[in-house]
């Protein structure tokens, strides 16, 4: 069905010259259709169960995303991560060809955070100083430090309390409790 869709799509980008905007729900479903098509064939499966040409199926369907003289492919997909492990191949495969990720939480959700957006596992290639401005970059690289430490001190604080941290731990508690007030507040 994803390379069905995706030739639809450079039809309507190469023959009518038109933009497109290409929704894949899921890409995982890409991956496990492969994955049973290369047991079919006999072909020995990787040490996750994943097939051997893994790789190279998701780079020929994603490298067909992508503008023209003529029109532009621009995608948006869903990408189902086993156990929530970023790191499992698949996923990982996919991630690695896609410009932007934005990563959904179940620890986030479960607390009744929404929206429910990980901003220490989502990413953007656009995130780079000569494209968003050095101030911008410096700041947001400072809120995920702040975040990444906060998460660091989440088993401490657990434990101790936020009365055994340092002080200057605590500061980081504080700016990073805001941000997450912040950052998950539809309303601000």
């Amino acid at each position: 069905v994803g390379l069905t869709a995706l030739t639809m799509a450079e039809y309507f980008r190469d023959v009518n010259e038109q933009d497109v905007l290409l929704f894949i729900d899921n890409i995982f479903r890409f991956v496990q259709a492969g994955s049973e098509v290369s047991a079919l064939l006999g072909r020995m499966p990787s040490a996750v169960g994943y097939q051997p040409t893994l790789s190279t199926e998701m780079g020929s369907l994603q490298e067909r995303i992508t503008s023209t003289k003529e029109g532009s492919i621009t995608s948006i997909q869903a990408v189902y991560v086993p156990a929530d492990d970023l790191t499992d191949p698949a996923p990982a495969t996919t991630f690695a060809h896609l410009d932007a990720t934005t990563v959904l939480s179940r620890g986030l959700a479960a607390k009744g955070i929404y929206p429910a957006v990980d901003p220490l596992d989502s990413t953007s290639t656009m995130l780079q100083p000569r494209i968003v401005g050095e101030e911008h970059y410096e700041t947001a690289q400072r809120v995920k430090q702040t975040l990444q430490r906060y998460k660091e001190l989440q088993d401490i604080i657990a434990i101790l309390g936020l009365d055994e941290l340092s002080e200057e731990d605590r500061l980081t508690v504080a700016r990073a409790r805001k941000l997450n007030v912040s950052y998950h507040n539809p309303s601000s």
